[in-house]
């Protein structure tokens, strides 16, 4: 068969287009495709949710993909490598509770699963605005990442969501859009965002579960936004309780009639 430069160009441009009408209106949108967001996308689309992630980078995976410093291995606790272990990730004991895990396999199994039940990632998109209707957060304003980098002056377009995850990560972008440009109260102590507090991997992997919760009606936090958000501590290149916190926050989400 002789390729047809042409056809080709119309294969992504029908093919991405179809996949992007169709998903303008979802069950719910995360913001953030790292392992709290892919974790969450994989958990509510396998419930048979309607799911869309929107990422601002090339690729997914967030900071899981460089381990730590570069070296690509992450920890997880106990209960993590439960979650590896259904995803088929392999992980091999260190010492007394601690597991290690190839961060290129974990990350590229996680979006494979993700994917592979249905939840649609869309990357190089980032959120600059949100759709409010009310007291309510209704969706989502993008626009191409290399626009705003470029800083070029190109109207967004919006997508409608009955729910919303902030899974950015230490910049909680979605829910710094909700404080700066909507004035929102938080359902933090002080309806402002808290802040991340200084490495206790100990504690930041205790609290983690605890802050993944709605921050506002329909808006929930998942990952390391959850503990930038309420106040708490940072925990470094252990991902066990970034993955229950994507699982977390599905069930959450899950539960609610939408």
């Amino acid at each position: 068969m002789e390729l047809d430069d042409l056809m080709v160009s119309k294969a992504i441009i029908e093919r991405f287009s179809q996949k992007l009408l169709n998903y303008l209106e979802v069950d719910v949108a995360i913001v953030g495709a790292g392992p709290a967001g892919l974790m969450a996308s994989y958990a509510l689309a396998k419930k048979g949710l309607k799911v869309a992630v929107f990422e601002k980078k090339l690729s997914v995976g967030g900071g899981m993909w460089g381990g730590g410093m570069m070296f690509n291995e992450i920890v997880v606790q106990e209960e993590g490598k439960k979650i590896l272990d259904e995803l088929g990730i392999d992980s091999q004991e260190y010492k007394g509770g601690y597991y290690t895990a190839d961060s290129i396999q974990a990350t590229t199994t996680l979006a494979s699963y993700a994917t592979k039940a249905g939840a649609k990632i869309f990357n190089l998109i980032s959120v600059e605005d949100v759709m409010v209707r009310g007291e309510r957060i209704v969706g989502l304003v993008l626009n191409w990442t290399a626009v705003n980098m470029a800083g070029l002056h190109i109207d967004p377009l919006s997508i409608k969501a009955k729910r919303l995850i902030d899974a950015t990560g230490h910049d909680a972008e979605l829910v710094k859009i909700l404080r700066q440009k909507c004035g929102a109260r938080l359902l933090t102590e002080t309806g402002e965002i808290m802040g991340e507090k200084s490495m206790w991997a100990d504690q930041g992997e205790k609290s983690i579960l605890n802050n993944t919760k709605e921050v506002y009606p329909g808006v929930f936090v998942a990952g390391m936004a959850a503990n930038a958000v309420f106040g708490d501590h940072r925990m470094g290149p252990i991902f066990g309780g970034m993955l229950l916190s994507g699982k977390k926050v599905a069930d959450l989400i899950s539960m609610e009639k939408l």
